[in-house]
């Protein structure tokens, strides 16, 4: 399984012997599913070339604070808010004085102080420097500051000595890191969401829609690349940024979105269809602005939509398929009814009459109903219903 799908992680390198173990640490990090970049001290780059780190990683390797090429984009901000966790390692004692004074005159320093995600060290040095009261004070400051400290070994030293200060092996590193996560419910499987409304013309000014916000199935779409799938979010029209690390397929109508459901359908393990997708459009859409009639009235032939959602629970083989229903009555009976109808694996029942929930809101108050329970869910932010939500998914699509 790979445990760090979807993650994005920072590896410092600083400038001791054990550098030489980097290149292996961020191709097992690679192997674990994680999107790796490195930044390098001038020190490092003595013990190992920036070269073998970018042909492995894929990308440049930073090395400069000042750099021209990048600090006009304020660069080490960029870095720090691109990472989910920045693990540094090897890291020496210098590097860890530095990092408790609050140093910053260095990238990686700079970096570490700009970041708000999870920061790890794993440190590597001489046995007396490991020992030394500096810097076990040094350590207990860095962990009392939230740091998570990856202790090393014991043995042979490249200095000859034996003791306490060799880095902690790099299987065992990569097991460390992955421990900081959650664990990937999902990794390594493929996951389609709709989201939002569509919109149906009626001329080049006006249209048929709904009062769909998208907020729902955009909070899926992030738990569910949270939980480690491969999330693509076709959505129609919202004013939401995309997700990180969500591929996002913009629609309008109906039929748009069912051409792109239908590109990807077959190589999907999970189908979340949320979006409200309108269920009449007009048979045809007036080329010109309607202008207004004498008598007052206006007459639309409208025909029906595509069932997106039925169309991609029959599909055979298909993958785990939900449904949301978004009733303003009689919710459970309604909701069971689609459930049977449509042949799907789980729906999703959501009362959007009620103030405060529902549709433009951002709590959802919601009853979880399969083949053998219904289970109904306190309101909550349309955030936590998503983890709720791709925990109860992963575990019927796991079993």
């Amino acid at each position: 399984m790979t445990e760090l799908a979807n993650k994005r992680i920072l590896l410092g390198v600083t400038g001791g012997i054990a550098a030489y173990k980097s290149a292996e640490l961020l191709r097992r990090l690679q192997d674990q599913g994680a999107s790796v970049r490195v930044v390098m001290t001038q020190a490092a780059t003595e013990f190992i070339t920036p070269l073998t780190m970018q042909a492995l990683s894929q990308h440049p390797v930073h090395l400069d604070l000042l750099s021209t090429e990048t600090e006009s984009a304020m660069g080490h901000i960029e870095l720090a808010r691109w990472a989910d966790l920045i693990l540094v390692a090897p890291a020496t004692a210098d590097f860890i004085a530095r990092f408790v004074a609050g140093r910053s005159d260095d990238l990686l320093t700079a970096i570490c102080l700009a970041a708000n995600c999870q920061l790890a060290v794993a440190p590597a040095m001489n046995q007396a420097m490991w020992s030394n009261p500096a810097t076990q004070s040094n350590l207990a400051a860095m962990q009392a500051r939230g740091v998570q400290l990856f202790a090393p070994g014991e043995g042979i030293q490249a200095c000859g000595e034996v003791g306490e200060g060799r880095l902690m092996e790099v299987p065992d590193l990569v097991a460390a890191t992955c421990g900081l996560f959650p664990r990937g419910l999902l990794a390594g499987k493929t996951m389609l969401v709709t989201a939002g409304p569509t919109r149906e013309a009626i001329d080049p000014v006006r249209y048929i829609s709904n009062h769909s916000s998208g907020k729902q199935g955009y909070a899926l779409a992030e738990a569910g690349m949270e939980a480690g799938a491969k999330v693509t979010l076709v959505s129609g029209p919202t004013s939401l940024a995309a997700p990180p690390r969500v591929e996002l397929v913009p629609v309008v109508s109906a039929q748009e979105m069912l051409a792109e459901v239908q590109a990807r359908a077959a190589a999907t393990d999970v189908f979340i269809g949320v979006a409200a997708v309108a269920d009449y459009r007009p048979v045809q859409c007036a080329q010109q602005k309607i202008k207004k009639a004498g008598n007052n009235k206006l007459t639309l032939e409208l025909e029906q939509n595509p069932d997106i959602l039925a169309r991609v629970a029959a599909l055979e083989p298909g993958p785990f398929t939900v449904g949301f229903a978004a009733e303003t009555n009689n919710l459970v009976d309604y909701a069971k009814g689609k459930l049977h109808s449509k042949r799907l694996d789980m729906i999703i029942a959501n009362n959007v009459a009620e103030p405060g929930i529902g549709f433009n809101a951002d709590e959802n108050e919601t009853t979880v109903i399969t083949a053998a329970r219904s289970l109904p869910l306190p309101r909550m932010s349309k955030q936590a219903l998503a983890r709720q939500l791709i925990t109860l998914i992963a575990e019927a699509v796991n079993q």
